[in-house]
């Protein structure tokens, strides 16, 4: 789910997997794994890239609940990731 997500993010913002990993603070190679689903990010590189494409955490991570309350289906192959609210402080 996590690397479904995270590829669909990527290609949708139209950002190259060499921009992400630089993101990311890691190789070009270990990126892909990620994409792949070979391996998963550790919590900060989970928020770094989240940050990164623009979308919470949790969009990442398949945890629908947060796109539920927004009123977002969310079919990974068809649309696109909602952008994070922007926070309140500054309002």
């Amino acid at each position: 789910m996590f690397n479904d997500r995270l590829r669909a993010t990527r290609m949708f913002r139209g950002i190259t997997q060499q921009k992400t990993a630089d993101a990311m603070g890691v190789s070009l190679r270990h990126y892909q794994k990620y994409e792949s689903g070979e391996v998963e990010p550790d919590f900060m590189g989970l928020s770094e890239v989240a940050d990164f494409l623009d979308v919470p955490t949790d969009f990442l991570l398949g945890r629908d609940d947060y796109l539920k309350s927004l009123g977002v289906s969310v079919d990974v192959s068809l649309e696109c990731p909602p952008r994070r609210p922007k926070s309140r402080k500054n309002q």
